[in-house]
Formats: C-alpha cells, structure tokens, sequence
C-alpha cells in the first residue's frame, strides 16, 4: 500500500535542483502520497519534486514550508524509485540529476490542455449521402467509435475538412473538447500470425515462456543479419500485451524508428508510442503521462525511455545492444543496455538483447550462464550470408588521392549495370579530417579544442567534430596568409561521393551522414527512398550500418577496414570487428547474392582474419582471453574521473591532489593510473585531464570510488565527472 501523508504532515521531498538530497516539507491542504509529484518553494523559486517518504526532522517545524500543490499524474511508484537510487550508486551520480532524468516530461505540473475531438452523434444518417460521407463514417465505424481528431479523420478517410465540419452540423458525428493526454490506439497481440522458421519458433518460444513466467531473466538473442530477430522478439512483446503487461523496444538510433513502427503496426494494428528528441513536446508529455496511467502498452524509443513511469514493465527488448550510442557520456553517464537489465531485475521483466554482433561483456555474460541464450544460424527465407573478401590496398597501385580500388569499382560498375546497389563505408564525416596549408604547412584547428577542423564541403564549412563550432572555409591560410594553397587531407564520405560521381557520372548517389540531414525526418525519408530503388550507390558513415533493410543492395565495398584499428581504445578490435560485420550484412537479404569487400592493409591483422572468415565465436573466445589477461572489461573493473576547468594549472593541481589521496582505493586492491591530459586535453575552453582505475571484477569499486572523491574538495570552477565502465577514453 501506498502511504498517504495527511495535511500539514512531515515529508521528505527530493528535488531537481543540485541540493543533494531531500528537504523536508510539510504535506500541503488534502494531504499527498508516497510518490506524488509536487510544486514546492525553494527560495524565492517554485520547483518540481517528488515526495520520498516521511521528513527527517532535522530542522524545526515551526520554518518549514508547505507543498504548493500535488501536480495531475500518476505518483512515482515504489519500483521506480529503486530504480534511480540503484543506478545513481552504480553510476556515483547525484539523486537530483537522476530524478531530472525521470522527469523529462515537458510541462510536467501543467494541467492537461485540451483538443478538439470527433466521434459518431446522435443521429445515424445524414440528409444525404456521398462517396466522402460514407468514408468518415466507416473509418469511424471500422475503429470501434474511437475519437479522431480533425487531421487524423481527415487523413485517415481521405476526406477536405468541410466534410467532416457538415456530419458535425447535421448530427451524424459530434465535436467534444478532451484532454490531449489520451491514451494510445490498444494494441492487438491477435492480429497477425507470423511464419516463422524452426529456429525463429524455437527462439520465440523460449522468449515467450519466459514472458508468461512473469519473473525476471536476461536473454542474448544472437541472429545473423537478416535472420529474423525482430520477428523473434515480436512474439515476446505479442505475450507480453496479452498478460496485460507493457513492453519497452530500445533503439540505438532514431533513424531506425520508421521502419520498424511500420512493422509494428502491420504486426498489432496500430502504432506504439515513441520517445526520443525528434518526438514534438505534446507527444512526449503524452506518451510520459499514458506510461504512466497504463494508456500506452508499448513504448519505442531511444535510451532515456529506460527513466519512464511504466506502470507495469514485463518486458525490455535492446535493439543492436552492441551500439555505443546505448552510453551517455555528458550529464548523467550511463550504459542503457546495463540500467535494461537492472530496471528489468526490479520490475520482474524479461530483459532481451539483440544483436548480430554482441558486446563482449553481453557475450560472456551468456558465456558464464548468467544470460540465457538463443541463436539464428540462418537468413530468413532465400537469403544467404554475403560472401567476403579482402582487397588487399599493398599489392594496387592506388593513385594519391583515390580511394576505391580498380578491383572495387569493377565491381560496382557489374551491379549498377544490372540494376542492384551498392553501399561504400566510410566511417569519416565530412570531406576531409585535416585541412592544411601546403605554404607553410598550418593545420586548421579549433579556437576552443585540441582537435582540427573537418572540412564540410557540401555546406561550404569547417567544423570542430567535438564541440560543433563551424567557419567558413578560409581562401587564404590564417597563419601565413597566402591564398589559394590551403588543401583537404584524407577522405570523408563527402570527398568519397565526388570520387564516386567522377567514376559514375550517371549513376543516382546517395549520401548518409547524420549531419547532413536537418531533422529526423528528412533522414527517414532519405532512407525510405533508398529502400524503394531511389539511389545506385550508397556512401555513408556508421549509420549505414544500423538495421536498414535495402532489398536491392547486393555489394558492400568497405573503404578503410584499418581506420577502427588506430589508437589504444581497447574495445578497438571489437567495434572495428562488429561495425564492418554490421555493414557487410547490408548486402543480399533479399534473393540476389551479396558480396562484401573489405580494403586493408592488413589481410593478415587477427581481427580482419576473423572479419573475412566469419568465425564469430573464434573472434570473442580470442578476444575474452586477451582481456580476461589484461584484467580488463568484462573481466575487471574501470572506472575514468574526468575533471576540467578552464585554468590548466588549477586541473592538474587537482588531479594530482586527488592521486596523492587514493588510500580507499588502494585497500580494495585498485590501481591509480594518472593524471594525465586527456587524448582531446580541450574541448569547449575547458581543459581536461583523467584518471583510470582499475580493480579486479569483484572489488566493490563505488564504495571506495565515494570515500576517495568525497577526501577533496573541489573549487566551483572545477568539474569532476564519473564514468563507471568507460566506453571510449577521449
């Protein structure tokens, strides 16, 4: 039961604001649940907040203030309050910035504002009929009476506005005001049955028992690209609607959203909700407030949608869990597929990762028996697997300033002539990484971060790729002044498409790159074209490589397999291993063969071995025993401390006082490796510097991690941030 607090009653009130903690309150006139939003003064401000149980008592009665008001929404149930205080001692992250996490709900306090709806009337037929009467009437028939709005019934019957105004004005429908927070079209789990292969039904089954069970496990789901793990998983949300349970599908990229709305809506009858930023505000309250209230059985979004107030959660499907899209890395620093299986463990859901690829840590959790895991050998129907093969760039003569090998471009020229696509990868934004002067040699770079300025030939700019900050492409270099020498180093994708169109003069391009699409839509719809034959070639960045299902695509030529190899990231052989797999399996799930080729100047590198022969599971036993003697993820534990400041010298000093003070690490058996200056050491002015710790795989690391940082006292000026698990050192 859920305790009610009576008027003028001691609470405790966690805020949004970066106190700390919770203030006591009193409970306002009508008193206020365990959980319930709440308006409260703090100075002379009024903020948002949430009841967290009973007051402390720590300050006299006789000073405290009021609750403002108990805001219109459903209370925080207990559930998801132990899903933020887990996380925020998993992450070290401050209960205030993690509740902000949990009320991203735009007018949040607001009452419900209301919109103009349209059902049937009182009387049943009009004066007389037309072809467009007859249609708004059936639409409004074959949906059981729900209530349209004015666009949707438009749309829906293919009717002008004015035929809808005129079965208002004769009776035939009526026109009532209603709260826009409505609840989402019921899903039906019934609707369409699926042919599945034995491999997919075996899968499914499994997912499905685990489903109606109604306890908490943790699945890899593990398919080759095009085998059918979206079917597969789509069963599990079916039984997850049918024990009147919600279901939450995590998507790492908002691109990949349409595509799989449209099979959701072929599959249940309707659409789910979304939540993710290309969502307008009013859906994101809606789908925030029917989450909550249980008016939305399905919810598609991206990572934040883990921090909604499901009512009841029985099921959390991540999508390509692999991604690195899943780590937030500003503000609140967290991994999404991690906090799935946490807030899976305290709502008693099935939690289900899905990849062709899986990271490591997820692999060898299934390795362990901790995760249970279901695999898919096989492409559905009659696609096979691409076959692969290795350019080797030593052995050509490719040109200065060319990028596809002569044996590539054959092989374009082979299936554009007969009508079939090909994708060119280039993980590289942009028309060139470096731009510099061939008089005096100057690399342009950023005013405000250690790192150079990327050419952006299609919008005419140069731009920083870690703070955003754009100029226009100078005619004549900013140190020595001479004009007409500065030139582009290195290929982009942009630079990639001109050479494409000098090759192919008549072929139909396309580019894919997130920054050169000004919305969500524009992407999707870019996407779409390209699904339905809009384009011969294909060049584009790691978006490429993300679930996208082009029938026509039967040759993948891989540009640069080595770029994912540089560097000391230790996750490198493992992203660079599942992003050129991800991409190869773009090509032939369709009927038509596909072929992947993959240009490289080391054929013989373990990991473009693994790469060509496909011998996944050879690749992850190889890479386990690397880390496992490393002592490093998944085998041991890392954390990064990230501090910056805009004054060099105050940086340093503070990591090296935080250094010098590593006792409560040291007992746990850590080590403390720094401070140094982070790879990029400034972005935004702000000058950085790191610290990583290393301990073994059981040591309680946040415990000691708290103690250690909780020694120093930092200036305001100074930020300091946690990464748990760091995905990328940057």
């Amino acid at each position: 039961m859920t305790r009610q607090f009576l008027d003028g009653e001691l609470i405790s009130v966690l805020t949004t604001q970066p106190l700390g903690g919770a203030l006591d309150y009193k409970a306002p006139v009508g008193g206020c649940l365990d959980g319930s939003y709440v308006e409260v003064p703090l100075g002379p401000r009024k903020v948002l907040g949430v009841v967290w149980g009973p007051g402390e008592g720590k300050v006299d009665a006789s000073k405290l203030r009021s609750v403002i008001r108990v805001c219109d929404v459903e209370p925080m149930r207990p559930e998801m309050k132990t899903f933020l205080v887990r996380a925020a001692e998993y992450t070290l992250t401050p209960m205030p910035a993690m509740l902000r996490l949990a009320t991203r709900s735009p007018g949040l306090g607001d009452p419900p504002s209301m919109r103009r709806i349209y059902r049937r009337g009182s009387r049943e037929t009009p004066n007389r009929w037309t072809d467009a009467r007859r249609r708004v009437v059936a639409t409004l028939d074959e949906f059981g009476g729900l209530a349209f709005t004015l666009g949707e019934l438009t749309e829906t019957a293919g009717v002008s506005t004015s035929v809808v105004k005129g079965l208002v004005a004769q009776g035939v429908l009526a026109e009532e005001e209603s709260p826009r927070d409505q609840p989402y079209p019921a899903l039906n789990p019934r609707r369409a049955e699926v042919a599945l292969t034995n491999e997919q039904t075996e899968a499914a089954e499994a997912l499905v028992a685990g489903v109606r069970a109604g306890r908490f496990g943790a699945t890899l789901l593990k398919g080759v690209t095009g085998s059918g793990k979206t079917e597969v998983y789509l069963e599990a949300v079916a039984a997850c609607l049918k024990a009147g349970r919600q279901a939450l599908v995590l998507l790492p990229e908002i691109a990949l959203t349409e595509g799989f709305l449209d099979r959701v809506e072929a599959r249940f009858g309707a659409r789910p909700a979304e939540w993710h930023s290309g969502v307008t505000t009013t859906e994101r309250r809606r789908a925030w407030t029917m989450v909550a209230k249980g008016g939305a059985e399905l919810v598609v979004g991206a990572r934040s949608a883990l921090f909604l107030p499901f009512r009841d959660l029985g099921l959390i499907v991540v999508d390509e869990e692999h991604d690195i899209s899943y780590k937030q890395e500003e503000g609140v620093i967290y991994n999404a597929r991690d906090m799935a299986v946490l807030r899976g463990s305290i709502a008693s859901a099935q939690t289900v990762l899905s990849s062709a690829t899986p990271s490591l840590e997820t692999w060898a959790n299934a390795e362990s028996g901790k995760y249970a895991r279901l695999a898919l050998t096989a492409r559905f129907g009659a696609a096979v697997m691409p076959e692969m093969r290795a350019i080797d760039l030593r052995e050509g003569n490719l040109p200065a300033n060319r990028w596809i090998s002569d044996t590539l471009a054959r092989a374009m020229k082979e299936r554009v002539e007969v009508g079939e696509q090909v994708l060119l990868f280039l993980n590289r934004r942009g028309y060139a990484p470096v731009t510099i002067c061939r008089a005096c040699g100057n690399q342009i770079d950023c005013d405000q971060c250690d790192a150079w300025l990327v050419e952006h030939r299609f919008r005419r700019i140069l731009m920083c790729h870690q703070c955003g900050a754009t100029r226009p492409v100078p005619e004549a270099c900013p140190s020595c002044k001479v004009k007409g020498r500065m030139a582009p180093v290195g290929p982009g994708v942009e630079r990639l498409a001109e050479e494409v169109r000098g090759l192919f003069p008549d072929a139909r391009l396309a580019v894919l790159s997130s920054d050169l699409f000004g919305s969500a839509k524009d992407l999707k719809a870019c996407i779409k074209e390209i699904s339905e034959g809009g384009a011969d070639v294909i060049v584009g960045t790691q978006i490429v490589a993300k679930g996208h299902n082009f029938p026509l695509l039967t040759l993948v030529g891989v540009i640069d397999a080595d770029l994912g190899l540089q560097g000391s990231d230790l996750r490198a052989a493992e992203r660079t291993f599942q992003l050129i797999r991800q991409v190869s399996g773009r090509a032939g799930r369709a009927e038509r063969p596909g072929l992947a080729l993959v240009q490289t100047c080391q054929p013989d590198h373990p990991v473009m071995g693994a790469i060509l022969s496909g011998d996944e599971e050879e690749f992850w036993r190889a890479e386990a025993a690397a880390r496992r003697g490393a002592g490093v993820p998944p085998f041991g534990r890392l954390a990064g401390i990230i501090l910056s400041s805009r004054d060099a010298k105050a940086v340093v000093k503070a990591g090296k006082a935080l250094a010098a003070r590593a006792e409560p690490l040291r007992r746990i058996g850590a080590e403390v490796y720094g401070p140094a200056a982070a790879p990029v050491a400034r972005i935004r002015g702000r000058h950085r510097v790191r610290l990583l710790v290393k301990a073994e795989r059981g040591a309680r690391i946040q415990d000691a991690l708290a103690e250690w940082l909780a020694q120093v006292k930092l200036p305001a000026s100074l930020r300091l941030s946690v990464d748990i698990d760091p995905q990328r050192f940057f």
